[in-house]
């Protein structure tokens, strides 16, 4: 522990860059602890805090430009991707594509306080093609006050951060164990939520020729795309099928069967929706599986706008 202790003393920026690098960059790396411990140990040693915001702020630009021009040039692959490996596959694509559709690069101020969306809306940015010089200027708002709520903890707590190091020092090797421990359980934690989010979304699926072979048949079977509208209008949509952004506007029978579709991996969006509508007593609901990729990719029909 001494050894860990003498390392942040002598290298916090580094320490501090390289943590918030990689926690950024989609490692489970927590950046937050770092930062709050430089912090303190600055102003116990009366040194100017400036220098780890600044570094901290250059550190998450850098990640995060990363992610922007992944999302430039490989789009939709990457987010793809990103939400099949990611620990909270619920936060992914779907929600994220609504509130960045919403807000755009303003939504990147406050990014990093949502779990689960900085790295993806910072891929999305690029994809949906906003500028690099306003990227730049809201991400660099957002890494500023995310990593100053940091710093301002470190600088304000720094004598309760004191005697936290201290009690860790006596601990000795024992401390480094503890420190080892608290990480595993956050990484097996967010596993745990991923790995029940998956069961909660198992259900059938609709193949797209099953699909394709119902609508064929005249089937009054309702096919709600649950994607947002400037997904649904850039890549064209199921002939027939309904956008919707509420199942509460739905006006539907409980006895209607129902298709749900979407563009995420897992066919996460779609499976919850149809989730939601179990729950509120509809019986015969399925998402369609791999959605319209795969609706695209069997060679089946899509409607577009002229």
């Amino acid at each position: 522990m001494e050894t860990l202790l003498h390392i942040i003393e002598s290298y916090g920026l580094w320490v501090v860059f390289i943590c918030v690098l990689l926690d950024q960059g989609g490692l489970p790396v927590p950046a937050y602890p770092p930062m709050i411990v430089t912090a303190a140990l600055a102003v116990d040693s009366n040194e100017s805090l400036w220098p780890i915001l600044v570094v901290a702020i250059l550190a998450a630009i850098v990640a995060d430009l990363l992610w922007f021009a992944g999302g430039r040039r490989f789009g939709a692959s990457l987010l793809k991707l990103m939400c099949r490996i990611s620990l909270s596959p619920e936060s992914c694509i779907g929600r994220t594509r609504r509130v960045y559709g919403r807000w755009g690069a303003p939504s990147l101020i406050l990014a990093k306080y949502i779990p689960g969306f900085a790295a993806v809306a910072t891929t999305l940015a690029g994809e949906t093609g906003t500028s690099l010089r306003r990227f730049v200027a809201y991400d660099a708002i957002g890494a500023a006050l995310w990593a100053g709520g940091a710093i301002a903890l470190g600088a304000i707590f720094h004598e309760a951060v004191e005697a936290v190091l201290l009690e860790l020092e006596r601990l000795g090797h024992y401390a480094l164990v503890v420190l080892l421990a608290a990480l595993a359980l956050f990484v097996a934690g967010k596993w745990w939520q991923r790995h029940r989010f998956l069961v909660q979304i198992r259900m059938a699926r609709i193949s797209p020729s099953e699909l394709n072979s119902l609508l064929e048949a005249g089937s009054t079977a309702a096919v709600l795309d649950v994607r947002t509208l400037e997904r649904r209008v850039q890549s064209g949509w199921i002939p027939g099928s309904i956008h919707v952004r509420d199942v509460s506007e739905l006006q539907l029978s409980p006895d209607e069967e129902v298709i749900v579709y979407c563009d995420c991996p897992n066919d996460a969006s779609a499976a919850v929706v149809a989730r939601t509508l179990k729950q509120k007593g509809f019986r015969r609901v399925r998402p369609l599986a791999g959605g319209v990729d795969a609706w695209r990719g069997a060679g089946l029909p899509l409607e577009r706008t002229d």
